[in-house]
């Protein structure tokens, strides 16, 4: 049975206030009266409030004492997650060269702070985003003209074999929730970015000398500065793999290719019949992150002025045809087009891109003390001090001691350090027991400190282990404080900044993310058995459970470890790799996915960086989702004549099993129910379990559980190639996701009509409508090299 702290003293109100009228003929007789009217028994009420006030504040002693034990054991409450967001600094109507912003920059969202984590040059241009989007021409006419239109540009594109490919010039402003994928939804794999003369500043040249001269000089103003692209992918599921030895490494991801046109000696094209292609060179770009993983910032060295310049001598039909920059259909923003920047991924099909922007940089919410007055110090051993706005971000706090009564003298630095046995001593003894000449031994570090990052507390040493602040001696904090997940904003959200110049604007165009709470001391309180079990290190299946379970900031619903398993090489059982640990996660909630959620790449990115200095160094620990295989089911069922409705009857049904196979919560049954359910109950409590297949037999029995069920007829299963099954196997990562369900009176129908048309399966397995859309894709990736982009003229009224 639990350990339930006991009171000190369990009386209330009416047992003190019976008590003390007990009392009352034993020493004093001659008090008769008791009514409550009596002034005395008044009085009598009066002391008995006040003593059971002051019992409940004796009876908090064991919960303080339960506080206390969890700081002496120095488990600490994981602290408050700083918010993270871009930001983007536009230069509409300031000075036309380019101005540096430092990092640090302090931008507001009504009362929140962010602050800039890295400075940028902030350029003086606009940009547009394009993508060549295929046109579809189910008559074939437009695709017989422009093959005519074409046929004497390109002689060599003319034949049979091939046919242009028509598009239509698209703008990407990132407003659509799915986001750009280059493989899918461009015909050349790649994103245009357009670098614009801002419009203040052309429509001031109004004759042509003057705009070639205001395009020429903003190139070499340009020349050598840093471009900041800030880049956010898809949040789609993917993987996270940590290999051994304390490196990273991300299964199957592209890397990003920036390019700008390339243009031959004289900046001509050369004549007929040689060859007219567009050539591009490779841009230096640094990004401290995969940008195809997590949203960040990408450095782009911008090249010299003459690099920068476009093709003044194309065809009007090669304008935007084969690898040429998009045609746009408005002239005066082709104008201003002072070159562009091809983004290309090396495996398109993977990209998937949801904004792009440039003048962008990375933000953190925090909110900066500056010199905070501490109490003064006293001499004492372990001085104890408490910031006045916890929780602290880690690695922001500096303290700095002073000389007592104002004596004149440098301010000093102490350095924060996470335990105070590795300091110093204030006063450094050398050993006698040495001999003379001997080496003296490197004296350790005595000004340091260590702080509670959730608390706010600041603990200095005794004088063996760390110095102590002297008598009178002046204290003084500068901290960044984090308000969580008060800094999880929107789309727009940060729209001022004090410190930057006239005619700037600052907005953040995507969410913020990753700010939460500090956790309580109740859910600290539950994890003290476990913390002194793992001490924060991964070693144990149980380690591994209970520390990401922890993870700052997530909403973790289930995990399970696989250890010894790696999915790619061992698909159905763990055990054949060692060395190696396959974590499923499986988020509390997901807006997209409700019923089966799904990890995005945030969310495993943050698992990730909580876990990886905690593992040992020969652990390679790959972070993965669930792969649900849809499931087909049909019941069929007939209800008690008396009692609940049909519909009640199988609604009820319905999601007695939806709950059953949900991955997130078992059976909902009542323990005694569920025993009979399924021996593998005390598994199915975080969900269903892995590799335990779906029966239709088991199906039945909770069906048949359900008030108002007189007699499961059957229960039918089909897979997601239509073939119905009794039992459909689920291996590795595979859990059950119910694309259809039918509950009906009577005997259960076939379940491939709820699937509404998937083919049936072939010999080999497979939908045969699944396998042509295959080959289709994969031939026309074969053939992309051989197309022909051509943009579509839009018809003008």
């Amino acid at each position: 049975m639990p350990l339930v702290p006991p009171p000190l003293d369990s009386r209330k109100y009416q047992d003190l206030l019976d008590e003390a009228l007990a009392r009352i003929p034993v020493h004093t007789p001659e008090w008769t009266n008791f009514n409550a009217s009596d002034p005395g028994v008044t009085l009598i009420e009066i002391f008995a409030h006040m003593t059971e006030s002051l019992l409940y504040r004796a009876n908090q002693i064991p919960e303080r004492n339960r506080g206390k034990f969890l700081q002496l054991l120095d488990v600490p409450l994981a602290p408050a997650a700083s918010a993270r967001g871009l930001i983007t600094i536009s230069n509409d109507n300031g000075p036309r060269d380019e101005v540096i912003i430092n990092g640090g920059l302090e931008v507001l969202a009504g009362d929140i702070a962010f602050r800039s984590e890295r400075g940028l040059d902030v350029l003086p241009l606009e940009a547009r985003l394009y993508t060549k989007r295929l046109v579809t021409d189910p008559t074939g006419e437009l695709d017989a003209h422009y093959k005519l239109l074409y046929a004497s540009l390109r002689p060599q594109e003319s034949d049979a074999a091939s046919k242009p490919t028509l598009y239509e010039t698209v703008a990407f402003d990132g407003e659509s929730a799915q986001g750009l994928s280059l493989g899918d939804d461009t015909v050349d794999g790649c994103l245009w970015i357009a670098l614009l003369v801002r419009s203040r500043d052309y429509a001031q040249a109004a004759q042509a000398p003057d705009k070639e001269k205001l395009r020429q000089s903003l190139r070499e103003a340009l020349a050598g500065k840093t471009l900041n692209l800030g880049i956010v992918p898809a949040l789609g599921q993917t993987e996270r793999r940590l290999e051994p030895g304390g490196r990273t490494a991300d299964a199957k991801q592209p890397l990003l290719r920036f390019q700008m046109p390339k243009l031959p000696k004289g900046g001509k094209l050369p004549k007929a019949p040689a060859p007219r292609e567009a050539e591009y060179r490779a841009l230096d770009a640094r990004a401290r992150v995969d940008v195809l993983l997590e949203p960040g910032v990408v450095e782009i060295q911008m090249p010299a002025a003459d690099e920068m310049r476009l093709w003044d001598d194309l065809d009007p039909l090669e304008k935007g045809s084969g690898d040429f920059p998009p045609a746009l259909d408005d002239t005066r923003l082709d104008e201003r087009v002072l070159t562009w920047i091809r983004v290309a991924s090396d495996a398109p099909v993977q990209s998937r891109l949801l904004w792009v922007g440039i003048n962008a940089v990375e933000v953190t919410q925090r909110d900066r003390v500056m010199s905070e007055v501490l109490e003064d110090g006293s001499g004492e051993p372990d001085q104890v001090r408490t910031l006045a706005h916890p929780p602290v971000v880690p690695g922001s706090l500096r303290v700095f001691v002073g000389q007592p009564n104002g004596e004149q003298g440098a301010w000093e630095e102490w350095r924060c350090i996470d335990d105070l046995f590795c300091a110093g001593c204030e006063v450094r003894v050398v050993d006698p027991r040495q001999p003379p000449g001997a080496p003296v031994p490197e004296a350790r570090e005595d000004r340091v400190f260590t702080v509670d990052a959730e608390s706010g507390t600041i603990r200095f040493g005794d004088g063996f282990r760390g110095r102590r602040p002297a008598a009178d001696a002046r204290l003084r904090a500068t901290y960044d404080s984090s308000r969580g997940p008060a800094g999880n904003l929107g789309r727009g959200a940060i729209n001022s900044a004090p410190a930057l110049p006239g005619g700037f604007k600052v907005a953040n165009p995507v969410r913020t993310w990753g700010g939460a709470a500090a956790e309580a001391q109740a859910e600290g309180e539950k994890q003290i058995a476990r913390y002194l079990q793992h001490r924060d290190r991964l070693v144990t299946a149980g380690d591994f459970e209970a520390l990401a379970l922890r993870t700052p900031g997530l909403a973790v619903g289930r995990v399970e470890v696989l250890p010894a398993f790696i999915p790619e090489l061992s698909p159905d059982a763990p055990g054949n790799a060692p060395g190696a640990v396959t974590l499923l996660l499986i988020p509390s909630y997901d807006p997209l996915h409700p019923d089966t959620p799904e990890p995005d790449r945030l969310f495993l990115n943050a698992v990730c960086t909580h876990l990886d200095p905690r593992r040992l160094i020969t652990t390679e620990l790959i972070l993965r989702g669930p792969d649900y295989r849809d499931l087909w089911i049909t019941v069929g069922v007939d209800v008690l004549a008396l009692g609940r409705s049909v519909p009640e009857v199988r609604d009820d049904v319905k999601l007695k099993l939806l709950d059953f196979l949900s991955p997130l919560r078992g059976s909902g049954l009542p323990d005694s129910d569920a025993a009979l359910v399924t021996p593998e109950y005390a598994d199915m409590r975080k969900g269903w379990p892995l590799r335990k297949a779906v029966s239709a037999l088991e199906l039945m029995a909770v069906a048949s559980r359900v008030p108002g069920v007189r007699l499961v007829r059957g229960v039918r299963l089909a897979d997601p190639d239509g073939r119905e099954a009794p039992e459909i196997v689920m291996r590795g990562l595979q859990l059950p996701r119910i694309a259809g369900i039918a509950v009906e009176v009577g005997d259960a129908r076939d379940p491939r009509e709820l699937i509404g048309g998937v083919p049936q399966a072939g010999p080999d397995g497979q939908s045969s409508g699944q396998a042509g859309i295959g080959e289709q894709g994969s031939a026309s990736r074969t053939r992309r090299p051989r197309i022909l982009p051509v943009p579509v003229i839009p018809e003008q009224c």
